[in-house]
């Protein structure tokens, strides 16, 4: 399918300001303001060129999506022309994307930095114990929250493949986050164990589940609403890796007055978006030595007079965090497609 022509910088500027003027100039009549006839809707879908928008009534429309709208995530909320259903079940077109409060984005390679997700008030990662446990895939999502200042919740999913001395190595592992002040859950959806507390979690906030493919996520999903009625994969034995059962991002309701958007797993999380002076404040054990060390260029590896590093010496600062940290710099510099344009 082809993409739709992307706008040149002078037109993304043109099109904003014009958002900004039918939105903000109360100095025109109303009906010369062009938003008359438009509607106020949430996001819940969001399908290839289509998107589907909830009015304030509950009544869902699939819409086309106007090109000079630079992205439409789940979670938006957008002012939208209703109309009658075309052939292909459309049957009304976004005209405004609202400011975003917060959101949530990824690299690509292709596009550039790709929002997943917008006006959300917590993130759930979500890992397992099958495929395997990434810590660095863990701490990478924490980074991306602490960038955004979205509140995180770390769950461990399938928590009854382990035998009771790999449970306590694993605890072991994730006391880490604790310590740092960051909730952490085990969940399991074959005995329950943490369903109730992680539904808790949701009550009264708009969250959402990320994570690698293969965690759980959808199945976390389907305990938490038996209506959501989620495809639920199995992982690859040839890979080892989750199979994609999430396809398009969408939002759910809950009953308790919250809402979760579920998105496409993904098997990595990139951060070469980020600047690295943020990936260092994400890992937010730093933060009280930033700054101290004797050069104002220190990588905190072996620099001499570096007070990450002595902190990783005294035991300050968790080693395998420190490690984590040194990789994820390392995968930044090989993601970047300038330096994958060169290999």
């Amino acid at each position: 399918m082809a993409k739709k022509p992307k706008l040149t910088h002078r037109q993304k500027r043109r099109v904003a300001a014009n958002r900004k003027r039918r939105i903000q100039d109360t100095s025109q009549p109303e009906a010369e303001r062009n938003t008359d006839n438009l509607q106020a809707g949430k996001v819940v879908g969001r399908f290839g060129k289509h998107a589907d928008v909830e009015d304030l009534q509950g009544t869902v429309s699939r819409c086309h999506i106007r090109r000079t709208i630079d992205s439409v995530v789940c979670g938006d909320q957008v002012l939208f022309q209703a109309g009658d259903e075309t052939g292909e079940g459309v049957s009304g077109v976004i005209e405004i994307v609202q400011d975003r409060h917060s959101v949530l984005t990824r690299p690509d390679f292709y596009d550039g930095v790709k929002p997943i997700a917008a006006n959300i008030d917590q993130i759930i990662i979500v890992s397992a114990v099958l495929p395997s446990l990434s810590l660095n895939i863990i701490d990478r999502y924490l980074i991306a929250c602490e960038d955004i200042n979205i509140t995180p919740v770390v769950v461990l999913n399938k928590v009854e493949l382990l035998e009771p001395d790999e449970r306590a190595t694993v605890e072991q592992q994730l006391a880490i986050y604790n310590e740092l002040g960051y909730q952490v859950y085990y969940a399991s959806c074959k005995t329950r164990e943490g369903i109730d507390e992680i539904t808790a979690l949701l009550n009264d906030k708009v969250s959402i589940f990320v994570g690698q493919s293969g965690v759980g996520k959808s199945s976390l999903i389907n305990q938490i609403l038996p209506d959501a009625e989620e495809l639920v994969g199995a992982v690859s034995n040839n890979s080892g890796l989750g199979q994609h059962t999430t396809t398009a991002a969408k939002l759910l309701h809950l009953p308790t007055g919250g809402e979760l958007i579920d998105s496409p797993g993904v098997r990595e999380f990139g951060l070469w978006h980020i600047p690295v002076e943020q990936v260092t404040r994400g890992f937010i054990e730093f933060r009280d030595f930033l700054g101290g060390c004797k050069f104002r260029d220190c990588k905190h590896l072996n620099d001499p007079g570096c007070i990450i590093r002595q902190a990783v010496d005294e035991g300050k600062i968790s080693p395998a965090r420190f490690a984590s940290y040194h990789k994820i710099l390392a995968s930044m510099q090989e993601g970047r497609p300038s330096h994958s344009g060169q290999t």
